[in-house]
């Protein structure tokens, strides 16, 4: 009977390093497959980062040349009037409207910046 006992501790231990065997390798797996889908996720995340960049910064120079640009004609000149900036500052999204605030902005400074130098003089 006891070397039975024996046999079966045995055998219990052999089970319970094949199990923990299987279960590292396993792991291994899941770990390297975790670490690949991450890498893509970052990758893509940059691409997508990239693309969104590319689009906000193409929104904004469009609005910068609808809006404060002046397209002259050598017969006409053809500005763009206060209703139609109006109109389109209307259908802008948060950033349109943050970069036309930043050029307002700096216009004013420049203006501020004209009339304390006419002072000084």
């Amino acid at each position: 009977m006891s070397i039975d006992f024996s046999e079966n501790i045995k055998k219990v231990m052999l089970l319970g390093i094949g199990a923990m065997a299987a279960t590292a390798e396993k792991s291994k797996d899941l770990i390297d497959e975790f670490v690949k889908k991450g890498e893509l996720t970052v990758e893509q995340g940059k691409t997508l980062n990239e693309e969104l960049k590319h689009n906000i910064k193409e929104k904004v120079d469009n609005v910068s040349e609808t809006i404060f640009s002046c397209k002259c004609d050598k017969a006409a000149d053809t500005r763009v009037s206060a209703d139609e900036i109006i109109s389109s500052i209307d259908s802008m999204n948060e950033e349109e409207i943050a970069a036309i605030k930043a050029k307002l902005d700096a216009m004013n400074q420049k203006t501020d910046e004209v009339a304390e130098d006419e002072k000084s003089v």
